[in-house]
């Protein structure tokens, strides 16, 4: 799986830090954004294998996200994005949202180095499996 995209949106410069540097060791391609709204204006003009996020942010949460590129772009430029979400809140509710939008894989947050790197694969894995 080296050399595949991924794409990191987090509030948090520390979580956006560490997941690089993990996931770079490991050769993925990794790109940072901070904001939904600059994970939506990536996505228009980017194409990634994965798109790790948070969900709770400032402004605009991941929920957003996701029903932006789902209205914005239905089953004909991200049919298949593999969503990891990541959270140190993970209600049921929020993860029933989310199910229901299409995530399956979800990481708590504090997690560690190898819990990403596993999730991150598990995640792409799937999609492989799809196409």
């Amino acid at each position: 799986m080296p050399g595949k995209k991924i794409l990191v949106v987090d509030d948090d410069q520390v979580v956006l830090h560490s997941c690089k540097v993990v996931l770079e060791a490991e050769g993925f391609q990794v790109h940072l954004v901070s904001s939904a709204r600059e994970a939506i204006a990536f996505l228009e003009s980017r194409y990634v294998d994965l798109m790790i996020m948070d969900v709770k942010m400032p402004e605009k949460d991941g929920l957003y996200i996701l029903d932006v590129i789902r209205e914005k772009w239905p089953l004909d430029r991200w049919p298949e994005l593999p969503v990891l979400v990541m959270s140190g809140y993970p209600t049921p509710d929020t993860i029933n949202d989310l199910i229901k939008r299409g995530v399956r894989e979800f990481i708590s947050k504090p997690f560690t180095p190898d819990e990403l790197i596993e999730s991150a694969r598990k995640a792409l894995t799937k999609k492989e499996k799809k196409t």
